[in-house]
């Protein structure tokens, strides 16, 4: 275990910048109203509770975690256990991680910009820019983004089983379409609209979007829009290529058998995601992303407050568009998204200034009791000591704070439960 706080001048800091899914259910909206998440009202991180899920998580299966907390100048940083089960090495907040679904705030920022350049509507049929794509001229770009569109989430069959899934398709290149033609050979889960039901194939279709309006690819943009105006020095879009650059995590897929040994899936295309999920980058850099974004240096005032339309997932859990918010048990709001890929579990969330940031991971996946426990971390971070009694009390991946169930859907399949 390692812990570190280190203060950093305002001027610098100034510079900077779900696993959870459910089945479908009535979509409602509601603009966000929360007051608490700003620094003056939260109180002090809680490290050595930080830390005490971190140890945790290594104990419940995942090889290593870390976490950092960018407070305002004051930075946070925590270590447990392993980042390669062969040499041993000790994991740290300097490695390289693969982020997964947090890559579809970036898919969403991208489409933001878009709109505040007025080469986008939200409310236009995603038909009116990608003719004949999807069978339905119902399904606009808000749809899509706000995971409302009714497409079913083609990794719920790819990934049915967790090892021969992923090994199938480690390597394999996809196009766009081939994963929109994945998901138009099952039935939609809803009218478009009508219900939120997460689905990758939604975000598949934003990095289409991206490319048809910008003519160019999805690396390209994410790297001229986000990567360097925000000067993301450890974030990168390598798709088709394998492997992760620099020092890095490596992650491990637990097999669906139980007493099996973890699987490696540290090298792979993730062109099963793509813009919905292949982006590689560090808890720094996820920090001063996601302080950029809701600090409003991304993107309009008025497309800020369009990803903050919310919908509802449970009691805990809202949907913008590409951006989570998770309401904490001390009433405090914060916003992000997590991400889950094959190998890593990553929660990255910032208060409502954007003042301070919390990015956590897991070096594994395909777990759900390590799924549960590290929205934990949200609760040390942002609540402080104030959630102590409450710590050792498991979260459904439904986010609900109860006991009689311990099941998390993950953002990879999200149809099929992980317990």
């Amino acid at each position: 275990m390692v812990s570190r706080t280190v203060r950093r001048a305002t001027a610098s800091a100034a510079a900077l910048l779900t696993l959870t899914a459910v089945p479908a259910h009535a979509a409602t909206h509601e603009s966000d109203t929360t007051k608490t998440g700003s620094t003056a009202a939260l109180p002090a991180p809680d490290m050595a509770g930080l830390r005490a899920v971190l140890r945790t998580l290594t104990a419940q299966g995942a090889p290593g975690a870390i976490a950092r907390i960018d407070d305002h100048g004051t930075v946070h940083t925590a270590a447990a256990g392993i980042d390669d089960r062969t040499t041993r090495r000790a994991i740290g907040n300097a490695d390289r991680f693969r982020i997964g679904s947090i890559t579809k705030s970036f898919s969403a920022v991208v489409l933001l910009q878009l709109a505040d350049a007025h080469k986008l509507n939200l409310d236009a049929s995603v038909d009116h820019y990608l003719p004949g794509l999807l069978p339905d001229q119902r399904i606009t770009v808000r749809h899509v983004l706000s995971h409302r569109s009714g497409l079913y989430d083609y990794t719920n069959s790819m990934f049915a089983n967790s090892v021969s899934g992923f090994e199938a398709v480690r390597d394999k290149v996809f196009t766009y379409r081939q994963l929109v033609q994945l998901s138009l050979k099952h039935a939609r889960t809803n009218a478009p609209g009508a219900a939120y039901s997460y689905s990758n194939t939604n975000f598949v279709v934003a990095g289409m979007l991206i490319e048809k309006l910008t003519g160019h690819s999805v690396g390209t943009e994410y790297r001229d829009r986000i990567i360097k105006p925000l000067k993301l020095r450890d974030t990168f879009y390598v798709h088709p290529a394998t492997k992760i650059p620099g020092r890095h995590a490596h992650g491990y897929l637990t097999p669906d058998r139980a007493g099996a040994q973890l699987v490696d899936a540290t090298d792979q295309t993730v062109s099963w995601a793509q813009s919905a999920g292949a982006v590689i980058s560090t808890t720094r850099d996820l920090n001063t992303f996601f302080s950029a974004l809701l600090g409003g240096r991304l993107t309009s005032a008025a497309q800020l407050a369009q990803m903050e339309r919310w919908t509802p997932v449970n009691s805990t859990t809202r949907y913008g568009l590409g951006l989570r918010r998770r309401d904490l048990s001390c009433g405090v709001s914060v916003y992000g998204h997590t991400g889950a890929v094959q190998g890593f579990y990553t929660y990255s969330f910032t208060s409502k200034d954007g003042r301070r940031s919390l990015t956590a991971l897991a070096n594994t996946s395909n777990n759900g009791t390590v799924l549960n426990t590290m929205a934990r971390t949200l609760e040390s971070a942002f609540c402080g000591k104030r959630t102590k009694a409450i710590q050792s009390t498991p979260l459904t991946g439904r986010g609900s704070y109860v006991t009689e169930r311990n099941v998390a859907y993950e953002d990879i399949a999200p149809g099929v439960a992980r317990d």
